[in-house]
């Protein structure tokens, strides 16, 4: 698996980026580009430019010289495609031929580019309903599923709020500087019980408010 594509499963929140840095981390990759794509913070007209780039004078606008895409800045490394299910369904096809080729065609361009790209993917929406609504194209769906890693919501990994608790008070006590902030066991067990809608995000912003804004060295319940 070391080269598969691979899709990231998960509620929003969940640490999905985290997990997608730790694989290329542990790919012969490692030390190559990990380039992350927002899929959903592209605007539909901008988005084959921004991945595939563009020869000069393609479009109003562009620059004379061109611009490479995120596509050919990953060249070598990692191409990570968060919120995939975004991707514009007119896209969706050169999407696919990128993954199943590894080539780009650049916009205003006829000529192909091969690109060497390991490619991750992620997402918080059921895929397989969305081919249904036809809103996914199912070929590009089995391509980029070929290794799916579900990461399931805190409020089902309830063992791991502690140890995250405590990571995340240490590393941001660390970075302002400040000494002997701890939490009482009753204030670790508010943080157990709760349901955390907003998975590891909402938990690691929290405690940074809780950090900043609480005066006294104990946290208390």
């Amino acid at each position: 698996v070391m080269d598969s594509t691979v899709l990231i499963i998960g509620e929003s929140g969940v640490g999905k980026e985290v997990v997608a840095r730790v694989i290329h981390q542990l790919s012969p990759r490692k030390n190559k580009p990990f380039i992350k794509v927002n899929v959903s913070a592209i605007p539909e007209e901008l988005f084959e430019s921004e991945l595939f780039g563009y020869h000069g004078g393609a479009f109003t606008g562009a620059l004379k010289s061109g611009k490479p895409g995120l596509v050919q800045a990953a060249a070598g490394g990692t191409l990570f495609l968060d919120e995939i299910s975004e991707v514009p369904v007119k896209t969706q096809v050169k999407l696919l031929r990128l993954l199943q080729n590894k080539e780009v065609i650049p916009v205003g361009s006829v000529n192909t580019e091969r690109i060497d790209v390991r490619f991750l993917a992620a997402t918080n929406r059921d895929l397989s309903a969305l081919v249904k609504l036809g809103q996914f194209r199912e070929d590009l769906f089995y391509r980029i599923n070929v290794v799916p890693v579900c990461i399931p919501p805190l409020r089902e990994r309830v063992e791991d709020i502690y140890s995250l608790a405590i990571h995340f008070l240490t590393e941001i006590c660390s970075r302002y500087k400040i000494v002997d902030k701890q939490f009482t066991p009753s204030a670790l067990q508010v943080l157990t019980d709760y349901s955390w809608p907003g998975n590891i995000r909402e938990l690691q912003n929290l405690i940074e408010r809780l950090v900043v804004l609480y005066p006294q060295p104990k946290i208390t319940g």
